[in-house]
């Protein structure tokens, strides 16, 4: 039976509807990644942008919400590791993958979602999400979609 509340076109699935909210950064999963835990997947690709500065990373794994984070991260992009462009869409597969290990009912909703394409409707943000007219890059969706796959092929 399909969610009336969710404004999901036909072989699609979006992140705001609440039944797959899961699949957001912001949702309240602890994440455990590469010794270290972190109270959503957002505070932990936000910290790990800065390797070469332990306290500025501490400090935003520590920050009070997701939105905090996100936002201590770009006050602070200069300060980011030099390769982090060319290695971050690798750091949050593994972000994402800890995230449906550690969590079963994220890993079931991940699988339920069979092979529908996972968008993240977001308007503010045209490369992680769809963007304002919705012709961004979804680059969150397309790895949530990876991961899918590699946890199927495991299976």
């Amino acid at each position: 039976m399909n969610n009336p509340q969710a404004p999901s076109l036909e072989g699609q699935i979006y992140f705001y509807p609440p039944e797959y909210y899961v699949f957001d950064n912001f949702s309240s999963f602890q994440v455990e990644y590469k010794g270290k835990i972190y109270p959503t997947s957002e505070h932990a690709f936000q910290s790990v942008q800065f390797t070469n500065n332990p306290e500025l990373a501490k400090v935003i794994r520590n920050a009070k919400s997701a939105h905090e984070a996100q936002k201590l991260a770009q006050e602070n992009k200069d300060k980011r590791d030099s390769n982090w462009e060319e290695i971050k869409l690798d750091v949050m597969k593994e972000i994402l993958h800890c995230k449906a290990d550690q969590h079963p009912y994220v890993m079931k909703k991940l699988l339920q979602s069979g092979d529908r394409e996972i968008v993240e409707d977001s308007w503010r943000d045209d490369y992680w999400g769809w963007g304002e007219n919705r012709n961004g890059q979804n680059m969150l969706g397309k790895l949530w979609m990876k991961v899918r796959e590699e946890i199927k092929n495991l299976n």
